[in-house]
């Protein structure tokens, strides 16, 4: 199966390479207007925002889902994968687009670049929603006070073995990654087309590397000097509106870490909480998108 086949799926979105921030970013782009731009998590890619593009372009914005680096057809650089990185492609690919701004949307680690975008790269963020997920200093606290969200990202720090994890990531065309985000919608599963799709992406290229750096910086950068730069840099919180989506039985990022969020947010905030785990954007699009859209509408429409 090619890369084409995987990775560029077609539909009503059109397929886009942009050049931003000393790389190639692929990305999904449907509609016109003001910029949507949305980050997938670990350990997915764009394909996640695909029930996502048309409803929010249908309400007049621009929605663009771009593969993050080191996924999908985005470039695969041995380096890069800190969140300071991570939010200064965001703000370039913006650039890149042809927009000053954008609101951003993410799920799990893109939630957290989101949060860091609209910090350290503020000019290029109008609003973010964080999808299950938590403002980076709400999850340091809690990964350095609270035992429980520790065990919760025990995968997180399995992955700290070099090339082992990478290996295991990919042994059996990628298994585990089926099991690791069957495990989020539990007892429910994904179709098995879909889980196919991903374990797919996954297996493409060096991906497992890429994808799991950024987890061995979150884990081994919390007693380093850089670690503490950021959380101290990422301390004046945000001041655009915040849409915060989180599903109550979410086993990676518990519900209390993600609500002490409210703590670095300085604007709007508008919480939702759903009766579901963490693979929210595959397991109640439909609910999503609705909070998306009505938040949408509420604060950027005649904007």
């Amino acid at each position: 199966m090619s890369n084409n086949d995987v990775i560029l799926t077609e539909g009503p979105w059109e397929h886009r390479t942009v050049y931003a921030h000393g790389a190639r970013f692929h990305v999904a782009i449907q509609g016109e207007g003001p910029l949507v731009l949305f980050l997938h998590g670990f350990p997915t890619f764009w394909w996640l925002w695909r029930k996502f593009l048309g409803p929010v372009s249908d309400l007049g914005f621009t929605a663009a889902a771009m593969d993050m680096r080191g996924y999908g057809a985005t470039d695969h650089p041995p380096r890069g994968y800190d969140p300071r990185t991570l939010a200064a492609d965001v703000s370039g690919v913006v650039r890149a687009l042809g927009f000053e701004s954008a609101i951003v949307v993410g799920h799990g680690v893109g939630g957290l670049i989101a949060w860091t975008a609209a910090t350290l790269q503020s000019h290029a963020v109008s609003g973010i929603v964080s999808i299950a997920a938590a403002h980076p200093n709400a999850l340091r606290a809690a990964m350095l006070s609270n035992s429980t969200q520790t065990r919760a990202l025990s995968y997180a720090l399995n992955y700290q073995r070099p090339w082992l994890a990478e290996r295991s990531l990919q042994k059996n065309h990628a298994q585990e990654i089926a099991d690791l985000l069957n495990g989020w919608l539990a007892p429910e599963k994904l179709p098995e087309e879909v889980t196919q799709k991903y374990r797919d992406a996954f297996m493409f290229g060096n991906t497992s590397h890429c994808a799991i750096e950024f987890h061995r910086w979150a884990m081994r950068s919390i007693p380093r000097p850089d670690g503490r730069r950021f959380a101290v840099d990422m301390q004046g919180g945000v001041s655009v509106p915040v849409l915060q989506i989180h599903g109550k039985h979410d086993t990676s990022i518990l519900i209390e870490t993600a609500m002490d969020s409210a703590r670095w947010i300085n604007g709007a905030w508008s919480p939702v909480t759903l009766d579901a785990g963490h693979l929210l954007p595959e397991q109640c699009p439909d609910e999503v998108i609705n909070a998306l859209t009505d938040w949408l509408a509420t604060n950027y429409m005649d904007k």
